[in-house]
């Protein structure tokens, strides 16, 4: 059973503006939530495309939101081939070949589900094969990581995807391990972790390994990188006046949406002593909400996973269209 308490659920929908013969997107199909409340305020004339990589969301929407019909469309994908997969479809727009939509959404990180499911790797809380790939066709697994990687590349991402401090001393650890034989599942990196982690910090912060297998999880996906490009394709692929809503969950991904914003929005590059500006520098959107929009108190209580959501959400300008 495919069961996930979808975060931001009214925001992240009604940050779309939804027109009931709209075209949407949904990046992060996961449990269907956001899906669902789209499709619910479309028309006969309207549509959702909906995207994931995990043939577990695929088959529960297929079996769960089979009643909304040919309003669904459902794409097997990374969304960071976003551009490519909705020129491929028929009834998409495009202006001079460039796919045309009303709105799109991102909610990212892992569904609950897949943390749930101890097989699947996820979780530090179930003991598992070292794989994490949200794409069960992906080559890359935790397990190749770190069993073959150099003990300074190892460091890198616990460092970089996972803001582990102790990130050093983790990897001298798991390395010094695998000399012995490989490490085969994530009991036995939980309890490296805890190996290269001071007793002392180990009894503050959470779980020692969330941050670590944070981060493994992200380099084995390339979330960083996936969600880049899909963002600046998911701008471009905007009609005007269409939206994007992004719902992240830690600080590198919030990190990235702000910054991809904000390299969009208008800048004057004129000199500050011009009386006028004179450049003509026009941006392509607009920022909806300038602060991230974060959950209710009440949200918080029925789902703790919701902590850390962020929501922010940009809408493309008008003038864009008529000048191309």
């Amino acid at each position: 059973m495919f069961h996930h308490i979808t975060v931001l659920k009214k925001e992240a929908t009604e940050g779309l503006h939804i027109k009931p013969n709209g075209i949407y997107v949904d990046c992060t199909l996961g449990g269907g939530g956001h899906s669902a409340v789209i499709l619910s305020k479309l028309g006969a004339e309207g549509r959702l495309i909906a995207f994931d990589q995990d043939d577990w969301a695929l088959d529960n929407a297929k079996e769960h939101l089979s009643s909304f019909g040919e309003r669904l469309t459902l794409v097997r994908s990374n969304f960071r081939y976003l551009e490519e997969q909705l020129a491929k479809l028929e009834g998409v727009p495009k202006v001079q070949g460039i796919p045309q939509v009303d709105g799109i959404l991102f909610d990212l990180g892992v569904s609950s589900p897949q943390f749930d499911e101890g097989e699947r790797g996820f979780s530090y809380n179930a003991d598992a094969p070292l794989d994490m790939r949200m794409d069960q066709t992906a080559e890359l697994t935790a397990k190749e990581i770190i069993n073959e990687w150099p003990e300074r590349e190892i460091a890198k991402i616990l460092f970089q995807y996972g803001e582990e401090k102790f990130s050093r001393r983790i990897a001298k650890v798991i390395v010094t391990k695998r000399e012995e034989g490989p490490i085969e599942t994530t009991g036995q990196l939980v309890e490296l972790i805890k190996e290269g982690i001071p007793a002392a910090a180990r009894r503050t912060g959470g779980h020692p390994a969330k941050r670590s297998f944070q981060a493994l999880r992200i380099a084995v996906n390339d979330e960083l990188g996936a969600f880049e490009d899909a963002l600046h394709a998911a701008i471009k692929c905007l009609a005007p006046g269409g939206r994007v809503s992004v719902i992240t969950f830690h600080s590198l991904e919030d990190r990235i949406c702000k910054q991809i914003f904000a390299s969009y929005v208008e800048k004057c590059t004129c000199p500050p002593d011009f009386p006028m500006c004179v450049c003509g520098s026009k941006g392509q959107v607009k920022l909806i909400n300038r602060k991230p929009l974060v959950p209710s108190e009440e949200e918080l209580e029925q789902n703790s996973r919701a902590r850390s959501a962020k929501l922010r959400v940009a809408e493309k300008l008008q003038l864009l269209a008529e000048e191309q």
